[in-house]
């Protein structure tokens, strides 16, 4: 079978029919035609190998196209073994080198290590869209299932009851990644896999070129910082603002955590976008952790890539994926400093103030966390 690759395979029988028809194209690789070619241009001289007296190389538009179909599909590599008619092994070999050149390639293109002035965007996004002031990212974990590495114990075992890894990601208002941090174990708390990343080691560090405290709009107040919006999984830090807790609510919390949900819902449906465009999400990935970070690795700059490049043609708020591979633990934390809440009473008050309150915020909290 392999042998009649050139007469038979996918790449050789679809790939010139699908470019002249861009919605099959759309539909069979979740980019545009032009978007695969900007993203060939960039890959190109790493997809590249000579040939040899023996046989010919595999060209890039193979490797790339058969990359995005793994990813778009979460097809075994057995079964695209049978359909590209490549072995099962240069299949594997395949996909993790290509999204290891694509995490490479592109990361600094498309998700650079932001700037104040990046930050400030960040925040004027959040502010006119959900209207949450002084926000700079909505942060979650999304559990990704995996096959049980050898001698592993349950290191990867989560509470869902299945094994997998964490992708954790800070995420801004057009649904696009701004940090994110891949491979902690599943059964891992959410405030521990913060704490330990990189990307909370520099927040406490101070190194990610947050802006100064700024007022927030129409507030005489003192000036409040630059926060986060995270869930319950979280611990509360003067840049880390969650809910108040569901008990005792007067209608001041209510507000607060219903304007704080509007803010946190961009990473849910980032999530939800990322997995019902690239469906390798939607089961358990056959490969070993290394492999499947690489691959979360590269599904993450294509989520960007694409909503950088592609119209965006899916909802907005996208549908969640099932449950089984959504969120993190929310174990219970212990008591937050005064420097966290000192900052989340401070949005609280400005919320209920003329100044921050919205006309429709107290009918939207009837019936809520009661």
């Amino acid at each position: 079978m392999v042998s009649q690759r050139l007469q038979k395979g996918h790449f050789h029988t679809l790939y010139f029919d699908l470019r002249h028809n861009p919605e099959k194209f759309q539909g069979y690789c979740r980019m545009s035609v032009a978007t695969f070619d900007i993203l060939l241009a960039s890959l190109r001289s790493g997809l590249t190998f000579q040939d040899t007296t023996m046989r010919r190389s595999i060209s890039p538009e193979e490797r790339l196209l058969l990359t995005l179909r793994f990813l778009a599909t979460g097809n075994s590599f057995a079964s695209l073994h049978y359909e590209y008619l490549l072995g099962i092994s240069t299949i594997s070999g395949i996909v993790c080198n290509t999204c290891q050149l694509i995490w490479q390639r592109l990361r600094e293109a498309v998700m650079p290590t932001p700037t104040a002035d990046d930050w400030l965007r960040i925040a004027d996004g959040f502010y006119q869209s959900s209207q949450f002031p002084n926000c700079i990212g909505a942060l979650d974990g999304k559990h990704i299932r995996v096959k049980k590495p050898p001698h592993s114990g349950s290191q990867y075992f989560n509470f869902r009851q299945c094994f997998s890894i964490v992708l954790l990601a800070l995420v801004d208002s057009n649904y696009r990644f701004i940090i994110v941090d891949i491979g902690a174990y599943g059964s891992t708390a959410a405030v521990h896999i913060f704490c330990s990343s990189r990307m909370g080691e520099r927040f406490r560090a101070n190194q990610l070129a947050l802006p100064e405290p700024r007022r927030l709009p129409g507030s005489s107040a003192s000036a409040a910082p630059f926060v986060i919006v995270a869930d319950e999984g979280f611990a509360l830090s003067p840049h880390v603002m969650r809910a108040f807790p569901r008990r005792d609510l007067d209608d001041r919390k209510r507000i607060f955590n219903y304007r704080l949900s509007r803010a946190r819902r961009y990473v849910e449906c980032a999530f939800g976008i990322l997995s019902n465009k690239w469906r390798v999400f939607m089961s358990s990935l056959q490969m070993s952790p290394q492999n499947a970070t690489l691959v979360i690795q590269a599904c993450v700059i294509l989520h960007n890539f694409t909503r950088i490049h592609d119209v965006p043609s899916e909802p907005e708020v996208a549908p969640f994926p099932t449950t089984t591979s959504v969120g993190l633990d929310h174990n219970p934390q212990g008591r937050p400093g005064s420097a966290g809440l000192a900052v989340r009473e401070l949005f609280a008050d400005y919320f209920i103030s003329p100044e921050g309150a919205l006309s429709w915020q107290l009918n939207s909290i009837c019936g809520t966390w009661r």
